[in-house]
């Protein structure tokens, strides 16, 4: 075989070729910018240089008591300071960061524990209660280190140590490591899917760093960005923000809770110059008190992603002095790998129409690599025509690593060398593509998935229930919210507050379903339930509120 000029004598070697990590964007803006304002959290300010050195002692006491590389660390955190740096000291060693969801429940995240094969839990004050009960449920031990911010002092403190504690054992001058390989895992997210149980989606470290950078540059973001942490970290690594952050030398502004009044607050008094929100945020700040939107600065740029946000509510934050892209990708995908990227020649458009057009989910972004509609038996894309609609896939370097201890999922969401996303959309003539429904039963309520299923197998342990099937309802506040059709046992009466409080015993409170409508279920020949019709009826309904009462 003939050898190309170019592959002789010309290795790839220490001097012109390095694994790409995000851990290069912190050690870059601590020796560069040692000044610059990291982090803000109150009255507390560290400067990257701080920042730099508390994440080095933090990787070498978690380095000291065991954690290499592959080790899993999870975190039930809010957006705290020790939250974001928990994203750089847990890979210097080597290790992988598992950020759990804050609002789920004890036997979802002893669950995650578990399956994550985590050594180290950190926790703080307000979720003590259900870590402390999830942590019962292990049948192994897990060091459990609490977070003891100084912004909230209610709840207790069940750790073994606190995570001062630990950064006093660790070692400033600690020799950290880039990763030997970029394929090497970062980061392991838990998504609901389509079954009770979360599927564990891996990231890697050039994957991290590469959408870190791609975030950078889909908003075109510039140095030393303002960013108000009103996503939780804990979604997708706050979509990677932490890294980008790092990579532009940006300050973290830290909002433990999402309201109102904080988040205009830091909009006046801050500096913010860019956050990210569900549409559910975005619709809580149009409607907030008209005082809260009095010497509001211009030009603040928001990013929103999750159910697709309403061509309204993106007219709405525009009318208040707001810049809105949109974007949509999965956990799978890092989070945003699509971007409704604007045009100049839309610029002279009526702002409704301005709106209508931002609200479609749009193109592949810089760095995602591609996407296409296509029809799933086929694999061939779908014409831009806007009408015929086919499933969203994507490939790249920001589709993950796989699901953990899952192969023939993996395979599955893999086939064809495309990820099948299980979202069902069209293309415009333009190339923009727009979400028309999920083929997966996913309920998308203020941000979060809900599996449908996973409600199901608890109306299913109700011993007065015969049937049920839960599907999405819209909803003006939380964009959906789950809607349960019930079936009662033959002879039995139930009532809506008693479906509801049982639900509430089992699940997650934002889990709960919102509406319960007493019935049969619409089925095929074969006994499928047909899930389309039952959506069509939920939406045609009145909410059935505190009440109503069914016999069978």
């Amino acid at each position: 075989m003939h050898q190309s000029i170019y592959d002789r004598d010309l290795e790839r070697g220490a001097a012109n070729y390095e694994v790409l990590s995000p851990l290069s964007f912190l050690k870059r803006s601590a020796t560069l910018y040692p000044d610059v304002e990291a982090v803000l959290h109150g009255p507390l300010s560290r400067s990257w240089a701080e920042v730099y050195s508390r994440c080095v002692r933090v990787a070498s006491a978690l380095s000291a008591r065991g954690t290499g590389k592959g080790d899993t660390v999870a975190a039930v955190l809010a957006n705290t300071p020790e939250m974001f740096e928990l994203h750089f000291a847990v890979p210097m060693t080597g290790g992988v960061l598992n950020a759990i969801n804050t609002r789920l429940d004890a036997a979802t995240i002893a669950f995650i524990l578990d399956h994550g094969e985590s050594s180290i839990l950190f926790t703080d004050r307000e979720f003590s209660g259900v870590v402390a009960d999830a942590v019962n449920l292990l049948d192994r031990e897990i060091l459990v280190i609490d977070v003891d911010d100084l912004l909230y002092q209610e709840g207790t403190l069940i750790g073994e140590m606190d995570y001062e504690a630990l950064l006093e054992e660790g070692d400033v001058g600690f020799a950290w490591q880039m990763p030997g390989d970029e394929w090497d895992a970062i980061a392991l997210n838990y998504t609901s899917g389509t079954t009770g149980n979360p599927k564990g989606v891996v990231y890697h470290h050039r994957g991290a760093y590469l959408n870190a950078a791609n975030n950078a540059l889909t908003w075109g973001m510039g140095m030393h960005p303002r960013y108000l942490w009103t996503l939780p970290m804990f979604h997708c690594n706050g979509w990677c923000f932490p890294w980008t952050l790092a990579a532009m030398a940006g300050t973290s502004i830290c909002l433990r809770h999402v309201r109102e009044d904080a988040i205009f607050d830091a909009f006046r008094e801050q500096g913010v110059t860019h956050f990210c929100g569900a549409p559910i945020v975005l619709n809580t700040l149009i409607n907030a008190d008209p005082s809260l939107h009095e010497g509001l600065p211009g030009g603040i740029r928001v990013m929103t992603a999750g159910a697709a946000p309403p061509a309204a509510v993106i007219q709405g934050m525009e009318s208040l002095g707001f810049e809105v892209i949109q974007v949509y990708g999965l956990t799978e995908t890092y989070g945003p790998m699509i971007v409704s990227a604007w045009r100049s020649e839309w610029d002279g458009l009526p702002a409704e129409d301005r709106a209508r057009l931002k609200a479609r989910q749009g193109i592949s972004s810089v760095l995602a690599g591609e996407m296409m509609v296509g029809y799933p038996e086929t694999l061939e894309p779908v014409p831009w025509d806007g009408e015929t609609q086919g499933e969203v896939f994507m490939k790249g370097n920001i589709v993950m690593r796989g699901y953990l201890k899952n192969p023939a999922t993996t395979e599955s969401a893999f086939a064809g060398g495309w990820f099948h996303s299980g979202d069902i959309a069209v293309v415009h003539p333009d190339g923009y593509i727009q979400i028309k429904d999920r083929s997966k039963d996913i309920i998308i309520s203020g941000g979060e998935n809900i599996s449908s299923i996973e409600i199901e197998d608890v109306l299913f342990r109700h011993p007065r229930i015969l049937e049920a099937a839960v599907v999405a309802r819209s909803d003006e506040k939380w964009g959906e919210h789950p809607c349960a059709f019930v079936t009662p046992m033959a002879g039995e009466t139930l009532t809506v507050e008693e479906v509801i409080e049982y639900c509430r015993e089992h699940l997650a409170r934002f889990k709960v379903p919102k509406t319960v409508i007493f019935g049969p279920l619409e089925k095929t020949s074969t006994g499928k339930v047909q899930k389309y019709k039952l959506r069509e009826i939920a939406e045609a309904s009145e909410s059935r509120t505190a009440g109503h009462s069914a016999r069978h």
